[in-house]
């Protein structure tokens, strides 16, 4: 079964070469559509080319966990990446290159979605509807993210902008955001298969998964418990959860029956520090890595993204999925029996002893040619551990305490865990908390508390009726003329 590597497109030069303005992605060199889409291969490149901005799912894990209680930004100092330190400490404003980045290059696969919709009745050929329906999952994808982060957004169907209609652009709601893409989902879930005959590419049940969380994220618990419940009771994928969690975030077992909707990482480097997004690995996985380190099992790295104690502590210490998630690097070299010859370096970011375990560069994991950028390790974006998850809080919701407590103990029983027999309110807790438990380092954790009111309680510095969303970028309002109002209290 052959893997689809995201960065093939390079060979048809759709990279995004130009990061001063928003939506302007055409390089020099780029083929236009008198002499493109005309085969059903140029179809298959271009959608190859709409896959290819996901390889940015390391800045969701950094800020996702950063910006909430589970982790600080680390790193060698505070001016390194000094964005991710800003969004730690809460004082993050419209000048922010992550932030930046988060709206640049999601509206760039939207762009690159657009493209093949421009396109798409050039040609008739067989297989073309599964293409547009694997293009219609990235773009209502795409359009997730920038809602989730920025609130109202301006939304883009079917057509590219140029810059001159940007600025005359205005931010769409967002529940007409939501609307399309619902829209797009549930058009993509009537055309896509169960299963794929290449490795990454999108399925039904990735569809409905992503349909089920943005239900949730909308407070459609109703809906969300119906359209979750697909995937659990008719489970045409055969989904299940993976059976050794210690093991689940290891190379050897990527793409198991656990993994919904993943994100293919190849190991090769494609790109550099001047261009992450050109990267083909996975380039959280070294920075989480720890700082200098000489020893076994791990590659040393940049101590990005700490876990905090406050984490290691909301562990029982009988729940194996502590240790699966956070490297206690203290305890770790104190069991090794060369222990003496075992060191590391701490980084003037900070230091909390942890290091996120989920991903994190090991010493056979890793690619090439400079190892901090290129990790194979996928991103798994849905998993059914968080489908359960998800199903358990909008059964809740929804007045099913029931089926709510049936899915959220299938996830504490894979791992040895008693079961939860509590109803009501404290089940709905019960439920967030093991969220917390089952999903800390994939870069849930700050959406989570935002979604469900709980942010303020827990995140020192959180401001409500601010931090619930992050500012637009300063420099798109600006490109904008003006067009756009900033979020409220920044």
């Amino acid at each position: 079964m052959r893997k689809i590597y995201l960065t093939i497109i390079l060979a048809m030069g759709l990279m995004v070469t130009s990061c001063d303005y928003l939506l302007d992605i055409e390089p020099e060199y780029t083929q236009d559509a008198e002499n493109f889409f005309d085969t059903p291969e140029d179809y298959e490149r271009a959608l190859v080319g709409v896959y290819d901005l996901l390889q940015t799912s390391y800045l969701h894990i950094w800020i996702g966990e950063i910006a909430s209680d589970n982790s600080i930004a680390g790193g060698e100092s505070v001016n390194d990446s000094r964005g991710l330190h800003e969004i730690d400490n809460m004082t993050h404003g419209g000048v922010n290159t992550e932030l930046r980045d988060i709206m640049r290059w999601n509206y760039a696969g939207i762009a690159r979605a657009n493209y093949i919709f421009e396109h798409k009745d050039k040609i008739d050929f067989e297989g073309k509807d599964q293409i547009l329906a694997e293009a219609k999952f990235l773009r209502a994808y795409y359009h997730f993210v920038l809602t989730t982060y920025f609130g109202d957004v301006p939304l883009v169907v079917d057509r590219r902008l140029s810059l001159s209609e940007v600025s005359a652009s205005e931010r769409t709601p967002r529940v007409q955001v939501y609307a399309q893409i619902e829209q797009d989902l549930n058009e993509a879930i009537n055309v896509l298969p169960d299963q794929q005959a290449e490795t990454g590419r999108i399925t039904k049940g990735a569809a409905i998964a992503l349909l089920g969380k943005v239900q949730l994220y909308q407070n459609k618990f109703g809906d969300a418990a119906q359209t979750l419940d697909r995937i659990i009771s008719q489970n045409a994928a055969g989904y299940d959860l993976f059976p050794d969690f210690s093991t689940l975030f290891y190379v050897v077992n990527e793409n198991n029956s656990e993994d919904v909707f993943t994100i293919q990482y190849s190991g090769q480097q494609g790109g550099d520090y001047g261009c992450f997004v050109c990267l083909q690995g996975n380039p959280a996985v070294g920075f989480h890595g720890v700082r200098q380190y000489n020893g076994p099992l791990y590659g040393d790295g940049n101590s990005y993204n700490l876990p905090t104690q406050d984490l290691y502590d909301y562990f029982d210490g009988n729940d194996p999925r502590r240790e699966a998630t956070l490297l206690d690097i203290d305890a770790f070299i104190a069991a090794q029996p060369n222990s003496g010859d075992i060191s590391y370096a701490v980084g003037a970011g900070g230091h909390t002893g942890y290091y996120n375990n989920k991903y994190i560069k090991r010493l056979d994991e890793r690619g090439l040619p400079d190892d901090d950028l290129t990790s194979p390790l996928n991103y798994r974006v849905i998993r059914y551990a968080d489908v359960l998850l998800m199903a358990a809080e909008a059964f809740q919701q929804s007045g099913n305490d029931d089926r709510a407590r049936t899915e959220l103990n299938k996830v504490r029983q894979r791992v040895g865990m008693p079961a939860i027999n509590s109803s009501g309110t404290q089940l709905l807790q019960d439920i967030y908390r093991e969220r917390r438990l089952e999903l800390s380092g994939e870069g849930y954790r700050f959406f989570d508390l935002v979604r469900t009111g709980r942010a303020a309680d827990v995140i020192q510095g959180f401001v409500p009726g601010k931090h619930e969303l992050f500012p637009i970028p300063q420099v798109e309002i600006d490109l904008a003329g003006g067009n756009w109002q900033q979020n409220p209290n920044y």
